[in-house]
């Protein structure tokens, strides 16, 4: 009977192990092959002038130059309001506070936050940074309005990953006479590091492939951005408007497979230097 039930068990295991298996490959195949099939169709199109070029005739000719300015900057305007709040948000939440109603609604806050449409976030930074605020259409409105918009994945992957440091390092930097401040600084933000670099990751990568909520502040220039108050267009809303208008495919295929070799770049970069980091550590 004994033996039955093991054969059984065993048969069930070998059996989801195999079902979850064929789910993995399963999605790998088909994230491999819209990958592949984007590169195919637009790497034979990237060239230095496509790069350094400005789009004209409503980019049917030209390049995409301003376009990678215009994502380059409101992705770092998000990140440089987002970044500081969202991890001091998530210290704060896991380290000098203790689990009540108060850390309970900033939680559920952020969930509720995080899983608003982009469109949403988008009609907010129209009404409030680019009307109320007579900001108009700009990179400052597009980065002020993505910065509320990964806000949230901030702050919930970094308390993650600050909560997913042993105790015991804390216990025995306090041991050692260390303050609170110098044990936060030294031990669990460096133990921190890779969670919280791979939160930014995701950050930017919504900030990069965001078409809704950046149409509505940033505007949809072509022209070179010269300052934080001019509007511009990032590559995906470009991107998004090469395929909707019918304008140009082949542009739109080298703008597609140019986000993707960036969006690589950016991840393989920073967990190099996250790793490289975490070693002299």
């Amino acid at each position: 009977m004994k033996n039955g039930l093991r054969k059984q068990s065993r048969w069930g295991e070998k059996t989801a192990k195999a079902v979850i298996w064929a789910a993995a490959l399963f999605v790998i195949a088909i994230l491999l092959f819209i990958i592949l099939y984007i590169l195919i169709k637009g790497v034979p199109f990237l060239s230095w002038r496509f790069l350094t070029d400005i789009p004209r005739n409503m980019g049917r000719d030209g390049g995409i130059s301003s376009t990678i300015v215009g994502t380059v900057l409101v992705t770092l305007v998000a990140l440089i309001i987002a970044v500081p709040f969202g991890i001091g948000a998530a210290f704060y939440l896991a380290e000098y506070t203790r689990d009540g109603f108060f850390t309970r609604v900033i939680r559920f806050s952020a969930e509720s936050l995080a899983g608003i449409p982009s469109i949403v976030y988008g009609l907010f930074g129209f009404i409030f940074f680019v009307i109320y605020m007579g900001m108009g259409w700009s990179i400052l409105s597009g980065g002020l309005t993505m910065a509320f918009m990964i806000l949230p994945t901030l702050i919930r992957t970094a308390e993650e990953a600050i909560r997913a440091v042993p105790r015991s390092y804390r216990e025995v930097s306090f041991s050692l006479g260390a303050t609170k401040w110098q044990t936060i600084a030294r031990v669990v933000f460096p133990s921190a590091m890779r969670g919280i670099v791979n939160g930014i990751i995701l950050s930017v990568g919504r900030c990069i492939a965001e078409t809704a909520a950046v149409m509505l502040t940033a505007g949809s220039s072509l022209k070179m951005p010269t300052s934080l108050f001019a509007p511009t267009r990032t590559m995906a809303l470009h991107f998004y408007t090469l395929v909707m208008e019918g304008i140009s495919m082949d542009k739109a295929y080298g703008t597609a497979a140019l986000l993707i070799i960036l969006i690589f770049i950016i991840n393989v970069g920073a967990n190099a230097m996250v790793n490289r980091f975490v070693a002299k550590r």
